[in-house]
């Protein structure tokens, strides 16, 4: 019994994991077809494109559902009509945040963040109520990368910050004018970072204690879990 209960937890885990990783590969999707359908599709040529791609291989995600997000773009399969809406507010315990969203149906997306907001205790604001507590800032995510080169090319290209991060990751912050300098630079040298985007960061973030986790956390995965979300930015600093 107990090896069956055991096999059991595991293929429930599994199948929590299947589902999480088809939701990101959707989203993944969405970001490649509207990449694709925004500008050249050709990602030697469309920056964007370029990042959504590494994003997706980064995620692991297979070459044929690749090719045929690419095939859905370029042949104008997708007839979706997607637009990008961004939702900020408060959510539990105070955290501000910000939402990033690719939808083809706004009022939706705005019922469906708005509940997820409330259910948390949290609170839907206009445009503007929390972004001026974040810096709206170009990122670079590089995976296997030799620190010493990586900070060689960004701060001889006016990169803002340098860090570098465990398991050979280095991330990039650059000004929103500097982006596409920085961007360019580590694309000629033959650096392909598998995130190059521009990001809303923290100004200053706030300290939580562990016995707020459940609540964020939850309310966090409600938003990530929501299949017109793509990205979520806060202000919390979980305490060690």
């Amino acid at each position: 019994m107990a090896g069956h209960s055991q096999f059991k937890n595991i293929m429930h885990r599994k199948g929590a994991q299947d589902s999480k990783r088809a939701k990101i590969f959707a989203k993944l999707t969405r970001e490649i077809i509207v990449s694709a359908k925004t500008g050249i599709p050709d990602p030697s040529m469309n920056p964007r494109l370029r990042s959504a791609l590494a994003a997706a291989r980064s995620a692991n995600m297979p070459k044929d559902n690749i090719d045929r997000a690419l095939k859905k773009a370029i042949g104008g399969e997708d007839q979706a009509n997607y637009m990008e809406l961004r939702y900020e507010g408060y959510g539990p315990d105070g955290i501000a945040v910000i939402v990033e969203a690719l939808t083809d149906n706004r009022n939706r997306t705005a019922s469906e963040v708005r509940s997820i907001f409330n259910k948390s205790g949290g609170s839907l604001g206009e445009d503007g109520s929390v972004a001026f507590l974040f810096d709206r800032v170009g990122y670079f995510f590089i995976e296997n990368a030799e620190f010493d080169t990586i900070f060689e090319i960004a701060t001889e290209n006016d990169a803002d910050d340098v860090v570098q991060l465990d398991e050979g990751c280095v991330e990039v912050y650059t000004t929103v004018e500097n982006f596409a300098t920085v961007r360019d630079a580590l694309n000629k040298s033959g650096i392909d970072p598998s995130t190059s985007k521009l990001i809303w960061k923290p100004m200053a973030a706030e300290t939580k204690s562990e016995q707020d986790f459940p609540n964020i956390l939850k309310f966090i995965d409600a938003l990530e879990n929501d299949d017109d979300v793509q990205t979520v930015y806060t202000n919390y600093n979980f305490e060690s």
